[in-house]
This record gives structure tokens, C-alpha cells and sequence, in this order.
């Protein structure tokens, strides 16, 4: 069996995204427990940040465009900027990823039925096993409430896999980088 090299992957987490999102207050907490937890067991820790193009939403540089102030990313973090909800899109990530021999992320972030959802499903394509931390995602009320897609998505991944990984599902208290393959 291949040894354990994970990566803490925050997805998004911007002011655009997270405007009137679910649980917001708390979702960010479990993202900032979970990158204390990174840092304290010298994990890389991934940040994307979704752009769009001019006449859009989230427009570089913008103040929608700007991570939340509770999340600050370190000098030796790494920030992935992106235009699709696959943060592999034309990016450098899957690059990024292989630079430092990772081959499992733990998956947290904005907008859990887009970004969260594509680049969990994509990052499994490319051969990464792929937690998805079932209380550190969030979205907000649609034609359907965030709560429900929240719950869907934890569910449907939880069952997404191919023939050498899978995504599994897990509140972040279960979580110990490195333990899961």
C-alpha cells in the first residue's frame, strides 16, 4: 500500500462565496481547527481562490474576490488561483500536488455544490484519495436549502470512488492527516 501524503485543500473561502452562506460563522470555524491542525502536523495547506472575468462577480483584486479575514494564509501556504469550479482547470494544483508527493486531500471551502463538488470528483479522476470534511463545507438557499444540498453532497460523495480511491465523508473531529487511504 502506497504511504499517506495529504494535503489540506481550503476551497474559496472569499467574501463572494461565502455571502449569506450557511452556518457561515461555523463552517469557518472548522476550516481555522482544521488549518491549526495542518499546521501543527506541518501538512501543506492549498487555498483557491475563484475569479471571474471582467462584467462577473468576483473579479480579482475586488472586495467579493478577497478571502474572509478569519482565514490568512502563510508565506509558505499555497494559493491556487482559479476560473472553473475544478480547481484542476487549467491551474497549476495537480502540479502543485505532485511537487510535494500528495496523493490524498482533505477537502474543505465554498459553495459545496460547485467548486467543492467538481474538484472533489476531478481530484479522485486524477488518482487522489479525496476526505471531504463533512462539517467544513458550505453553500447557500437556492431552489433548494443549503442544508439539504450540504447533506446531499455529503452523502452522494461518500459514494463517489474509483478502482484505487474514494472520497469518503467525515466530520472534521475524526480527521488525522495521513490516516486514510
Amino acid at each position: 500500500m502506497q504511504e499517506q501524503r495529504s494535503a489540506l485543500l481550503i476551497m474559496d473561502v472569499q467574501f463572494g462565496p461565502l455571502w449569506g452562506a450557511y452556518k457561515k460563522e461555523e463552517i469557518l470555524s472548522v476550516i481555522q481547527a482544521m488549518i491549526k491542525k495542518a499546521e501543527d502536523e506541518e501538512i501543506p495547506i492549498i487555498y483557491t481562490q475563484h475569479e471571474e472575468l471582467p462584467g462577473g462577480f468576483l473579479i480579482r483584486g475586488s472586495q467579493f474576490w478577497q478571502l474572509d479575514p478569519v482565514i490568512s494564509p502563510r508565506p509558505q501556504d499555497i494559493i491556487i488561483h482559479k476560473q472553473a469550479a475544478d480547481a484542476f482547470y487549467q491551474t497549476s494544483l495537480e502540479e502543485e500536488l505532485k511537487v510535494l508527493g500528495i496523493n490524498h486531500l482533505v477537502v474543505t471551502g465554498a459553495r459545496t455544490e460547485f467548486c467543492v463538488d467538481t474538484t472533489c470528483r476531478a481530484a479522485l479522476s486524477l488518482g487522489f484519495a479525496v476526505t471531504l470534511v463533512e462539517d467544513g463545507h458550505t453553500t447557500v438557499d437556492g431552489t433548494i436549502p443549503a442544508e439539504t444540498i450540504i447533506k446531499h453532497h455529503n452523502h452522494t460523495l461518500s459514494t463517489v470512488n474509483t478502482p484505487h480511491n474514494k472520497v469518503s465523508v467525515m466530520p472534521a473531529d475524526k480527521i488525522k492527516f495521513g490516516a486514510y487511504v
